[in-house]
């Protein structure tokens, strides 16, 4: 009934007090509760104090026997009820000092080590740990390296030292010609504990190439043996090989060849007898053209003319015949038709065009021409599936709508609104998924007038009238031409432009027929700025351009058709996962090489927190995949209490970091800075209080200065002691991020009471307590005098040695009539002269006392 009593009242004086946070029984490392402590009934209400001692080796903060511990709002303090001792007496190869010294925990001690010998990792101290001292205080030799172990291939050593400690650093430089594996003229290696950290080595390398009429295919910073360099020459260049790329290899005496290219060059084509060439040359350039005529009336069966490629001559040389026979019909066209009606019969060079049926692209020449009783190759329409977005708006004008969606060769019309006019082409039709271009719609009453010179003579009107309004029609001659031309004003401007500057009109020669394309060999010629649209054969790539152009009277531009290559090794996502095919798998589980076809496509998955940057899908393509990317998904900063991100953004990529500022009186605990890891953030700082609110208390102590409400971090306070007290340890105290770290401690100095003598007596008048420096007299009992000074003093809280009452020792004799056994005792002087008057009196005649009586022990009495 009393425990829960007492349990009751401790618990009511806690809630009474406005405690909400009590501490439970301490648990004490190293160390143990006093006898009180350990009885008393928990948890207790906070500013209680209780008392612990540590285990050997271990020490209070205060470095007394017993310490104290005291409930707080932060818990038991200090945190740390028992240090470790640590004694240096004894380094192993080093100094240690003449006598043992001693040390707490957390405090450190340098030491030196003799000449050659280091601690650990180039350690020049040893700190006072919970298991001890760390590193231990000894002292290893220190590993060297030696330079006769260094054999730099073909290279030497820049410095002179011949020893080298751990962790030095030595340069060595190649000879000319040769490189570090890294490409540099000269590198550096490290002395570790296992030696060198590696054997300097220079290899042979190559300098940077020249390149003539040539480039490299990818950039190279150095070349080494057996690196192999890549390249491809200038448009109308081959190398020796009469190829356009080729490839060089660094060797120990060079590269093997020189990266040089020179100009292709096409030779006199054979012809026959009557076939005449102009211009008659030894060589031809690329780019040159040849054109023919027959002799003795004689019909040209082939092109008019050839033009010189990189691949040679084409179309084929045409011959000279006679006579020559009529074509029939002009053959079908698979989802195309002729423009024109056909005829039952055409004869040599006639012509007939063709267009593709809406959805479908024309690919070789959309002409063909008889020759010889033989049409030269029909084009092919392949279905084109790209298609166009909506109709764009025109300013000012209108279009009669249709429904989507809109396939290649669709067309629509437009009209301008009244007061407007209509300039360009009204018809905008879908090539390929673009519409081409819009027309535009003017103000009527804005339209520009057209000017001409009067160096022309225009047909209509005699007179001199210069200016002409728009969609006017006009016929006029050059002065000293006969010849009449045509024009119209559009908007200010003459279409055709209106001149006599004589422009000849160049034809081009017949298309080329490009290496692994299908077949369009044909002979009609194309005027300039048309257009040919190339289609590789099954299992090649066109690159370059799907179109070649008309301009200046020769093929530009020419499309090329390579080999399409497959890809081997599947390419690493970061971030992410393909999804293989089962036969991949199956492949990977066997070990069996994989190859993907070109134009293959594989999809993909990205990582929690991370997004597909352009589609889901990698695509092989000539040989490489294409480079896929998982990217990280953007992050908002979290807010925290207390705390700011200063200048922030409105999102943050995957990488990025944030660092936050705490607000006055906090400080954050840990690391300030978070990373933005795709979509969430590392973990956040707290902001915890830095300051400490009012002084803790301390048993006897009291600050010296008036306490303040708050103390910032890092802020200290004094303590003082009463008097009769001596402060342990230190008086100052440190407020460290919200807690007070530091224990004041006052030791009473005063005694309590006075030791008793035995025999004697203190004369001084009794006190409860004695201030240090206190004196207590003390006299001896009648028949006992003092021995030892006659005064205790009160030192450091305890009493000095008590002075001795002594008397004379006799002794005393059991006469009982069973004993023989003598005893002694201490008596006075006058108990002394008394007892032996009684005692002869009484034992005269007894045989053992007169022969104890005779012994020297009773003689002195």
């Amino acid at each position: 009934m009393l425990l829960l009593l007492s349990a009751v009242l401790i618990l009511w004086a806690s809630c009474a007090n406005g405690q909400v946070k009590p501490c439970d029984r301490p648990q004490i490392k190293h160390g143990d509760l006093d006898y009180n402590a350990k009885y008393k009934y928990y948890p207790v209400p906070l500013g209680t104090s209780v008392y612990y001692s540590c285990e050997d080796g271990f020490l209070p903060p205060s470095e007394y026997y017993w310490g104290s511990l005291k409930c707080t709002q932060e818990g038991w303090l200090p945190a740390v009820p028992c240090l470790r001792q640590c004694t240096f007496s004894y380094v192993e190869n080093g100094k240690y000092p003449y006598f043992s010294k001693t040390y707490v925990q957390g405090q450190s001690v340098k030491v030196e080590c003799y000449r050659g010998y280091s601690l650990p990792d180039q350690q020049t101290s040893i700190t006072c740990t919970e298991d001890g001292w760390s590193p231990p205080p000894k002292c290893t030799r220190i590993k060297t390296c030696s330079k006769s172990e260094i054999e730099v291939e073909n290279g030497f050593l820049s410095e002179s030292t011949n020893t080298y400690t751990v962790n030095a650093v030595t340069q060595y430089k190649c000879k000319p010609g040769y490189v570090t594996e890294d490409g540099e003229e000269s590198g550096s290696i490290t002395c570790l504990q296992s030696g060198w950290s590696a054997q300097p080595r220079c290899i042979k390398s190559c300098d940077e190439p020249l390149f003539e009429n040539a480039r490299a295919t990818r950039n190279f910073t150095w070349f080494k043996v057996k690196d192999e360099v890549e390249y491809e020459c200038r448009s109308g260049y081959e190398n020796r090989d009469r190829h356009t790329k080729g490839s060089i290899v660094c060797g120990d005496s060079g590269w093997s060849d020189t990266a040089s290219c020179s100009e292709i060059e096409c030779r006199i084509p054979e012809m026959e007898q009557n076939l005449l060439a102009d211009p008659k040359k030894d060589k031809y350039r690329v780019g040159d053209v040849l054109k023919f005529s027959c002799r003795q009336r004689l019909t040209r069966v082939g092109p008019d003319s050839v033009q010189c490629y990189p691949f040679g001559w084409s179309p084929d040389v045409p011959v000279c015949k006679a006579e020559v026979r009529v074509c029939g019909p002009p053959p079908q066209l698979l989802n195309g038709d002729a423009k024109k009606t056909r005829k039952a019969e055409y004869t040599h060079g006639d012509q007939v065009e063709y267009h593709c049926n809406t959805g479908f692209l024309m690919k070789g020449p959309k002409k063909i021409q008889c020759v010889d009783g033989t049409w030269t190759s029909l084009p092919m329409c392949i279905e084109e599936r790209s298609t166009c977005g909506d109709i764009p708006e025109l300013d000012h004008g209108y279009v009669q709508t249709s429904d989507p969606p809109y396939r290649h060769g669709d067309s629509v019309e437009f009209s301008c609104r009244e007061t407007f006019t209509m300039i360009g082409h009204g018809t905008v039709t879908c090539v390929k998924g673009t519409w081409t271009q819009l027309p535009s719609c003017v103000a009527t009453n804005l339209l520009e007038k057209c000017k001409t010179s009067r160096l022309i003579i225009i047909n209509a009107n005699p007179t001199s009238k210069v200016e002409f309004d728009h969609n006017q029609n006009i016929s006029y001659k050059c002065r000293g031409k006969a010849e009449s031309k045509h024009s119209v004003c559009i908007n200010g401007r003459w279409d055709p432009e209106v001149t006599c500057t004589e422009v000849p009109v160049q034809l081009c020669p017949p298309p080329p027929q490009i290496p692994n394309a299908q077949d369009m060999k044909t002979t009609v010629n194309y005027q300039d700025g048309e257009k040919v649209s190339v289609l590789c054969q099954e299992g090649y790539l066109i690159q370059e351009a799907e179109e070649m152009v008309c301009k200046d009277g020769k093929w530009q531009s020419l499309p090329r058709c390579v080999e399409r290559m497959p890809c081997s090794q599947l390419p690493e996502i970061n971030h992410g996962t393909l999804i293989l095919p089962r036969s991949s798998e199956k492949s990977q589980r066997t070990n069996e090489p994989s190859s993907y076809p070109h134009g293959t496509k594989l999809s993909y998955v990205c990582d929690d927190g991370f997004r597909m940057s352009e589609g889901d899908e990698i695509t092989c393509y000539m040989g490489k995949w294409s480079s896929p990317q998982c990217v990280g998904l953007p992050c908002d900063p979290p807010s925290i209490p207390n705390g700011v991100v200063p200048h922030q953004l409105e999102t943050y990529q995957f990488g990025d970091e944030v660092a936050y500022t705490c607000s006055e009186g906090y400080g954050t605990n840990g690391p300030a800075f978070i990373k933005c890891l795709g979509g969430k953030w590392s973990d956040s700082p707290e902001c915890i209080k830095t300051d400490c609110v009012g002084l803790p208390m301390f048993p006897d102590a009291t600050p010296v200065k008036e306490e303040k409400s708050l103390y910032r971090s890092g802020e200290q306070a004094i303590y003082k002691c009463p008097t009769n007290y001596q402060l342990v340890g230190s008086n100052v105290i440190t407020c460290i991020n919200g807690r007070w770290v530091g224990t004041p401690t006052c030791k009473d100095m005063s005694c309590g009471n006075p030791p008793t003598v035995k025999n004697g007596r203190m004369t001084s008048e009794p006190k409860t307590k004695y201030p240090p420096g206190d004196r207590v007299r003390y006299e001896c009992n009648r028949s006992f005098y003092i021995f030892g000074g006659i005064e205790v003093n009160c030192l450091n809280g305890n009493w000095t040695n008590p002075p001795q009452c002594r008397g004379f020792e006799y002794a005393t004799l059991d006469i009982s009539p069973n004993s023989t056994r003598a005893s002694t005792d201490v008596i006075g002087h006058g108990q002394c002269l008394v007892g032996l008057v009684f005692l002869v009196a009484l034992c005269g005649r007894n045989r053992l006392f007169r022969k104890m009586w005779a012994s020297s022990t009773y003689r002195q009495w």
